[in-house]
């Protein structure tokens, strides 16, 4: 969304009162490079100006602010500025993220009278939207309608996206979008002048402020993207290895179209958590489940049960255990992962540390089946492995050492089909399909639901044994839904009231509706 059209501009008519800017930005994103380079335009001009910040206490519980000041001086006295924002008496207000614009509305900086509101439109989540089990982001359609609402004038796109594709930092893109504003009385040569200045990096500053100044004067809305994209990859011709082939060659030939986009994602989890015969177990078991939903009236239904089965069982079958932890983050596209978060340059050396908690229950199904199980079946042995290992370690994965003890935990690959953990996981995903092809002839719509129930079992450690706590206890209304023709919609309400927090109180209070039926 933008409105920045000159025509439309508020004319200052005095200058005894200051114009007063505020900028929340968190760290990393240049706020205080951005706060200094709107001082000194302010200066060149032969004004006053003025900049304090006050930072958040935490990461995402509030982003600091930067407050900026400026005023002519009057027959060579210098104004008195003042150091912190009022609300209901800000100028300018510049957000370096979306919910960051709606905090600055909660807090009364954005006033529809007076305020013109800068911000971008791309997201970076908070722990509270990550931490949730299922899907925790807020819904950006409300901030937009509150900054529209809120605010004399809004000027809102992507700016951290403008400003990665033209190799510069947001800082550069949001001064170019105060530029097109025209909310300070500044020529945009002033503003070119202080960003050229910069030394290393002003050339791409340049092009990110050129390219934001000219999209800024687009009116044209830019609607803020709910939740990530999610795509399928199209099956290929070639992929590049003759057993990948033939894997492919199965998907085409012996599925629905329908259903294979689905699969081949869950050939590629399979090969990348286990090895090709992994995706053959994988493809097999798929030929019968597709065979059942052909059965029972799939081609109907699109063979949505053979699409949620490609999906929910590549997920099974790639669970998260020690040794694809490990493999994980010693991968290279995980160092570069790293790197590009950090903004880190070519020549700069970037150190991470993973932090790991692993109890007697990860040991024990590292080891063969029979001896994780004899381990177990013994509890002085099980709490005294439990003492020895229980503990957080944090492993410097830069250094030698702590890379290569990741390493050879990842190594261990081979030996997984003959862990405990693996046999165990076996037996559960067998018990859930099980449930689910028992539904498919009573109750199509049911049978798929139960599929989905899966995406609930996730991760490792303490969050596997909760996922799988909240899974038993939502498919242990499976028999009371069973017989209802909307037992579809009810097993859905469960599963989403699992995900909604953490120690399953959302579930709670659903699990009392449905016995009350």
């Amino acid at each position: 969304m933008s409105d920045a059209t000159p025509a439309t501009l508020p004319t200052r008519l005095s200058h005894e009162k200051p114009l007063s800017i505020a900028i929340l930005a968190m760290g990393g994103q240049g706020g205080g490079v951005l706060a200094d380079w709107i001082v000194e335009v302010a200066e060149s001009q032969g004004w006053v100006a003025q900049s304090t910040s006050v930072p958040g206490v935490a990461q995402r519980t509030g982003a600091t602010i930067y407050y900026i000041e400026a005023l002519p001086p009057r027959d060579g006295v210098p104004p008195v500025l003042s150091l912190m924002p009022t609300p209901g008496d800000v100028d300018v207000v510049m957000a370096a993220e979306l919910m960051e614009a709606g905090r600055s509305v909660l807090r009364g900086l954005v006033t529809p009278d007076r305020t013109t509101l800068i911000a971008s439109t791309h997201r970076a989540y908070a722990v509270v939207e990550k931490e949730k089990p299922g899907d925790g982001v807020a819904d950006p359609t409300a901030v937009v309608d509150a900054t529209d609402f809120a605010a004399r004038r809004v000027i809102a796109f992507d700016m951290e996206k403008l400003a990665a594709k033209n190799g510069s930092m947001i800082s550069a893109a949001m001064l170019g979008a105060l530029a097109a504003s025209e909310a300070l009385p500044f020529p945009r040569t002033a503003y070119e002048t202080v960003v050229g200045s910069g030394g290393k990096g002003a050339s791409a500053s340049l092009k990110a402020f050129a390219a934001s100044f000219d999209r800024a004067r687009d009116t044209s809305r830019e609607e803020p993207r709910q939740g990530t994209v999610k795509r399928l990859d199209t099956l290929p011709r070639d992929a590049g290895h003759s057993e990948l082939d033939r894997l492919v060659a199965r998907i085409r030939n012996e599925f629905p179209a329908e259903t294979k986009l689905m699969l081949f994602a869950g050939v590629r989890r399979a090969v990348d958590f286990q090895d090709v015969a992994y995706a053959d177990e994988y493809l097999d078991r798929l030929v019968s489940l597709a065979a059942l939903d052909l059965a029972h009236g799939g081609a109907a239904k699109q063979f949505a049960f053979t699409v949620e089965a490609a999906k929910y069982v590549a997920v099974a079958m790639a669970y998260d255990d020690v040794i694809r932890v490990a493999d994980i983050k010693v991968r290279p596209s995980r160092f570069d992962r790293v790197r590009n978060e950090v903004g880190a340059k070519a020549d700069q050396i970037v150190y991470s540390t993973e932090y790991l908690h692993p109890r007697a229950e990860e040991i024990c199904g590292l080891m063969p089946a029979k001896l994780g199980g004899f381990i177990e079946a013994r509890p002085a042995l099980y709490r005294a492995l439990d003492r020895l290992v229980n503990r957080g370690r944090r492993i410097g994965v830069g250094q030698l050492r702590g890379f290569l003890q990741l390493y050879v935990m990842s190594a261990l690959r081979p030996l997984r089909r003959g862990n405990l953990r693996h046999g165990r996981e076996i037996a559960h995903r067998e018990a859930w399909l099980a449930e689910a092809t028992a539904t498919l002839p009573k109750n199509y719509d049911l049978a798929v639901e139960v599929l989905r129930c899966r995406r609930l079992v996730r991760g490792y450690s303490d969050t596997h044994s909760r996922g799988l706590s909240k899974f038993d206890r939502v498919m242990a209304a499976l028999p009371k839904l069973a017989s209802r023709e909307d037992g579809a919609v009810w097993l859905e309400r469960l599963r989403r009231a699992a995900l909604l927090d953490e120690n399953g109180t959302a579930l709670d209070g659903a699990i009392r509706t449905v016995e009350s039926l």
